[in-house]
């Protein structure tokens, strides 16, 4: 469960110091302050699974790394928590500070839906500009529910849907090559 916790403040990284260690996920996108809950265990299953696949094909060709739940700091105004995120080794070199925080756009960025309205708006409209602005290749919205995957990748300068896989698909990027999943092993 997601809500905007206030329309009329610009929330900044250094805002998030002040803000308790209760397990909530806070994530800033244009100033606009978004807490999340726990995910659902459908969800986590999902990113999990996910992970594992791109893990393996990673270990394999050693041309990059997948990461789960990364800090990602645009700027003060941009800070999210993407629930997985994949970087070529060249990309990760540049990308991390000394904290261990992104600084700017891996080349793969993967969210997963959670149920209601406040989710699905942060993840199909405002995170996808965000992506889409600064820069990440592709961009892929998991449904858990409806067992899809919605692919977006960059043309003309900005992140465009091009595919929406089904369970039976297999789940493939020109970012990746050689790697193929079937869609129904993310869920399964």
């Amino acid at each position: 469960m997601s809500q905007t916790i206030s329309d009329k403040l610009r929330w900044t990284t250094a805002d998030l110091e002040l803000l308790p260690d209760n397990g909530d996920r806070y994530e800033i996108i244009d100033g606009e302050l978004f807490m999340t809950r726990a995910p659902h265990w459908g969800h986590q299953k999902a990113i999990g699974n996910l992970y594992q696949e791109l893990n393996t094909w990673s270990r394999e060709t050693n041309l990059g790394e997948p990461g789960i739940n990364p800090g990602l700091i645009f700027t003060d105004a941009d800070n999210v928590i993407p629930d997985l995120v994949w970087a070529s080794n060249e990309r990760l070199a540049i990308l991390l500070d000394e904290a261990g925080h992104l600084t700017a756009a891996p080349e793969l960025i993967v969210e997963v839906l959670s149920p209601g309205a406040d989710n699905h708006r942060r993840d199909r409209d405002l995170k996808l500009r965000l992506y889409s602005v600064r820069g990440v290749q592709e961009y892929w919205v998991v449904n858990w529910q409806l067992q899809q995957i919605e692919v977006y990748r960059r043309e003309q300068a900005s992140l465009r849907i091009i595919a929406t896989l089904l369970s039976n698909d297999e789940l493939t990027s020109p970012l990746l090559p050689g790697f193929s999943c079937l869609v129904a092993r993310i869920f399964a």
